[in-house]
């Protein structure tokens, strides 16, 4: 067979083709197997790894936060304290003092009285004392309040009609839950231990057994529900001063509700937590509702005015088309997403100094960015300084980030963690930039999320909720008790507060009184 030139030519074009062809093919399934493995890795991360976002240098020190935490270092055996020496100070580690407001029960240790006799025959004098303390606890106990009233009645009148009645008695004591064997500091108790230290009524119900009592969760409920709908009128004065205050930051939650109408019970629903008010006295409020929608945040931000702080989820796009509200973003998610890449990264072996990559600068970018918001808070400074603060750096750090960014998205694969952190953030960037604009705005929604924290600890106690009533309960006492504590206020002191002069409001002004932002400690240790 004798083949021209032509079609052998033509033959090895084809086969040229097909050699192009299949190494595209080949890197196309590198790059498909790459994006794989990286999602492996930062699920195994996710997993296994470290929690915390902190960030550790090639060295393995851990470098500075890069969020400011309110959390104290731990240092239960010692504390350290300063002595100055010959023109220098010098730590000196002791044992921490034990708090003074904890009451004092002083147990003396003598020695024998011949030991206090000398060998010489004379009495010894006592020189001085030694004191150790120690914390001792003890445990609840339960105890009976009998309500007595006394019945008067006038024998001089005994069966003469008159129109005036012949027994008087005192009015029983005004209670959250009338007839109630449950008081002001039970409620407040359990709720206490269930929505602050995330016991279910089903424990709770095991305790008080140990303790001689029998009350059944079943019962418990039931007071929650009961006392949930007696402060529904706080809840609404809470609202009013959410939409009163400058700024708003929304987040939500997920949460599994039994026996919602035409729902599954493996149906998702959600906790949305509303923040707000003054920066000195904040406001947080829980909402309920079977869906995720923006139509619930929506609802809830009717007729206000001001700036909303939420992160990227897509149902908060429409507050960027409404007049009166300035939608800001939150640099902590777009941080979170450059810090997945991190954890993503593979480590080679026997690799000694660490490449720094795209993920590492732009981490090193928003660093910067919060080392300016750290400047302000440690200062303390003004409103005039912190505007001024912001537009001489934070302004200018923002524009070279954006720059660099631009420059940097056309080399990253879209579909790779790397090019969904840059995607976000460049979608976000108008968000992101908003807070530069007013002193009181943040450059994130971290203190939203650290308050619906203590719901997520809960709900992985608890699981679910039993029903929607419930859920309605829940989120009444999150509000009041999240609120309590923003506020500085301790929960249980200020539950047990609220219920014994709740039943006594009668007026606005009387519910507007029993609100966590308008009392102090000293008011609640004072009921107690």
């Amino acid at each position: 067979m004798v083949l021209d030139v032509q079609t052998l030519e033509n033959e090895i074009d084809i086969l040229n083709q097909q050699i192009v062809s299949s190494s595209e093919k080949e890197q196309q399934l590198e790059n498909e197997n790459e994006l794989l493995r990286e999602q492996i890795r930062l699920l195994q991360a996710k997993l296994f790894g470290r929690k915390s976002e902190k960030v550790l240098s090639s060295n393995g020190v851990v470098q500075l936060p890069l969020f400011e935490f309110t959390a104290p270092q731990e240092e239960d055996e010692e504390a350290a304290q300063e002595i100055k020496i010959e023109g220098h100070t010098r730590k000196k580690r002791g044992r921490k003092p034990l708090p003074d407001h904890l009451p004092r029960i002083e147990v003396i240790h003598d020695v024998s009285e011949e030991e206090k006799v000398c060998e010489c025959g004379c009495q010894k004098d006592c020189i001085g004392e030694k004191k150790a303390e120690q914390f001792d606890i003890i445990p609840s106990k339960m105890q009976v309040i009998v309500h007595i009233r006394p019945q008067y009645a006038c024998k001089a009148c005994e069966g003469v009609e008159d129109d005036g009645p012949s027994v008087v008695i005192a009015p029983p004591p005004a209670q959250v839950i009338p007839k109630s064997i449950a008081s002001a500091g039970l409620l407040a108790y359990t709720f206490t231990a269930k929505f602050v230290d995330g016991l279910p009524f089903y424990r709770q119900q095991k305790r008080f057994s140990r303790l001689g009592v029998e009350i059944s969760r079943s019962t418990m409920c039931g007071w929650s529900m009961k006392t949930a709908a007696y402060c529904k009128p706080l809840i609404e004065l809470l609202r009013s001063e959410i939409l009163s205050g400058p700024l708003i930051g929304i987040d939500e939650t997920t949460t599994l509700v039994m026996n919602e109408p035409g729902r599954k019970n493996t149906t998702k629903s959600y906790m949305w937590i509303f923040r707000g008010g003054s920066s000195e006295h904040p406001v947080l409020l829980f909402q309920y509702h079977p869906s995720r929608e923006g139509n619930v945040a929506a609802g809830f931000l009717r007729g206000y005015k001001g700036y909303v702080q939420t992160d990227g989820y897509s149902g908060y796009d429409f507050l960027d088309h409404l007049i009166n509200i300035t939608h800001i973003g939150c640099w902590a998610h777009a941080r979170r997403k450059y810090m997945d890449v991190v954890k993503a990264r593979q480590v080679r072996k026997g690799k000694k100094k660490k490449k720094v990559g795209i993920a590492d600068k732009a981490l090193g970018y928003i660093r910067v960015l919060y080392q300016v918001e750290r400047r302000i808070k440690n200062e303390k400074l003004k409103q005039e300084q912190i505007s001024i603060l912001h537009k001489e750096h934070s302004r200018q750090i923002l524009e070279e980030f954006k720059e660099w960014l631009d420059a940097q998205v056309h080399n990253i694969p879209p579909k790779s963690i790397l090019g969904k952190a840059v995607k976000y953030t460049l979608n976000q960037w108008h968000r992101l930039i908003g807070y530069i604009e007013e002193p009181f705005l943040t450059p994130d929604n971290n203190m939203v999320e650290n308050a619906i924290r203590p719901y997520v600890i809960g709900r992985k106690n608890w699981l679910i909720n039993g029903a929607p009533k419930g859920a309605e309960a829940s989120a009444i006492f999150y509000s009041l008790i999240e609120t309590a504590k923003a506020n500085g206020l301790e929960p249980y002191h200020y539950l047990r507060f609220l219920f014994e002069k709740l039943p006594l409001a009668q007026s606005q002004d009387d519910y507007k009184a029993l609100l966590p932002q308008y009392l102090d400690k000293s008011q609640l240790l004072h009921s107690t």
